[in-house]
């Protein structure tokens, strides 16, 4: 287990280094760096493209999407107009891509989002967007691959399934052994306690809906291997 303000990603004490400004927890970056070597022996070279996300950088993409100043996509991954929406549509749209602060998965230190530079097309960005890991797209291959190694080394795709809540994330892979247990501290409760004297936009309509969101976008069944088994 680890502190409240780890677990909401106000403090990083349970974090070590794994390459470069990325961090994970000591058990999850071993677990990676493992399964990282495999990867080179089969001919891919697998990179973190984002660890830890700490709160004030989550809020900050929170608040960006909700007052238009960073893109919100839509199922299809096309930008919307989100100036035209509710308070309520424009945190559901959100939420399909995006965390909560203080809710994210990227605050535990448990779970990356990873691709492949060498097999991206050269003078293209990534975008971390379904269309790139799927067939056709420039990761399918190490899609492949990770699909048949990754629980090997204790990770899974936790946003596998899209049920109506998050959208689907080929690339965010999480350190099952620590991360199905950090997910049951994880509540309501807890990232209200979080949310103290912070700006978070569209807090009126998300405190009184709280519980559930958690239900439909934090703590539904998302293909851990408990739940697929």
């Amino acid at each position: 287990m680890i502190a409240p303000t780890e677990l909401t990603g106000q403090s990083d004490g349970h974090l070590t280094a794994l390459s470069g400004n990325h961090r994970l927890q000591p058990e999850a970056a071993s677990a990676f760096l493992s399964m990282q070597a495999a990867a080179k022996e089969a001919g891919f070279d697998l990179q973190p493209a984002s660890t830890f996300r700490d709160f004030a950088r989550q809020q900050k993409i929170w608040n960006d999407k909700f007052n238009g100043l960073r893109p919100v996509l839509d199922a299809d991954s096309r930008p919307m107009d989100i100036s035209t929406l509710s308070v309520e549509q424009r945190c559901r749209a959100i939420l399909r891509w995006s965390a909560l602060p203080g809710a994210s998965r990227h605050h535990w230190g448990t779970d990356l989002d990873v691709y492949d530079p060498d097999l991206l097309s050269e003078g293209k960005k990534l975008h971390l967007e379904p269309w790139e890991y799927e067939r056709g797209g420039y990761f399918y291959a190490l899609t492949r691959w990770l699909d048949v190694n990754m629980a090997r080394y204790g990770f899974y795709r936790p946003f596998v399934n899209d049920a109506g809540g998050v959208a689907v994330e080929p690339w965010h892979l999480s350190y099952f052994p620590l991360s199905e247990k950090l997910s049951t501290q994880l509540t309501p409760k807890l990232l209200l306690s979080a949310w103290e004297g912070q700006e978070i936009a569209g807090y009126d309509w998300l405190s009184t809906h709280l519980d559930e969101v958690f239900q439909r976008y934090i703590t539904v069944c998302k293909g851990a291997p408990s739940c697929i088994g």
